[in-house]
């Protein structure tokens, strides 16, 4: 059997008559990013076609960062969502955290010298995205946060704390509001990763991912 998700897509969002719609991309198929990892099928729903996706979602992870990146396979990223990456940070060691050095470069600044430019203090970390998150329209991001499995963001929401798997947060700052699920069927879900399965499993098996039959699902697996 052939199956219609398919990973390799830019597009894939295809109506019936084979127009794409060209706001919903995969992000592993228009991002190449050497600090950011992504995903099969995790894809940015935005209100425009984007020429540079990975300058718009972390607009401060350069080359040269230190930090990563991280998003997992099936995410939904809706419109305006900006991940702020721990390069984004100032140092905060003195009086001023105007960063002087960033406009005192010349011809005979040293690739070890820009580097260092990212060695500022709070130093976050990774951003770590699990797989199946649901980030909402205009969520922001902080340094270093990992958001669990499952889990669901609110719109607008800042996340600046990590967020626990299949857990819906809200607000700014973000807070937990509830799980989606008891605490043994997140424990069965984590344990299945279902997102893992090859795109066939996947696929004929849809009725049940969606469903709310945990017991069915873990005979799948």
């Amino acid at each position: 059997m052939k199956t219609l998700l398919d990973p390799t897509r830019k597009y894939p969002m295809v109506m019936p008559d084979g127009s794409e719609i060209k706001t919903v991309v995969h992000l592993n198929q228009v991002i190449d990013h050497p600090r950011m990892e992504i995903g099969n099928f995790s894809y940015f729903g935005h209100f425009e076609v984007l020429e540079d996706y990975a300058g718009y979602l972390a607009p401060y992870l350069f080359p040269l960062s230190p930090e990563k990146l991280v998003i997992g396979k099936f995410c939904q990223i809706a419109h305006g969502v900006r991940f702020i990456t721990s390069s984004a940070n100032h140092f905060m060691g003195g009086f001023s955290t105007y960063p002087f050095n960033n406009f005192r470069m010349t011809p005979q600044t040293t690739m070890e010298e820009i580097q260092a430019m990212f060695q500022v203090s709070e130093r976050k970390g990774d951003t770590i995205i699990g797989n199946d998150v649901w980030i909402g329209m205009e969520a922001v991001v902080m340094p270093g946060v990992k958001i669990g499995d499952g889990a669901i963001i609110g719109a607008r929401s800042v996340v600046v704390k990590d967020v626990e798997p299949y857990t819906i947060v809200g607000g700014n700052p973000a807070k937990p509001l509830k799980k989606r699920f008891s605490d043994s069927t997140i424990e069965i879900l984590q344990d299945i990763q279902w997102w893992n399965w090859p795109v066939e499993k996947v696929e004929n098996n849809l009725e049940t991912i969606l469903s709310m039959d945990i017991e069915k699902l873990r005979d799948i697996a």
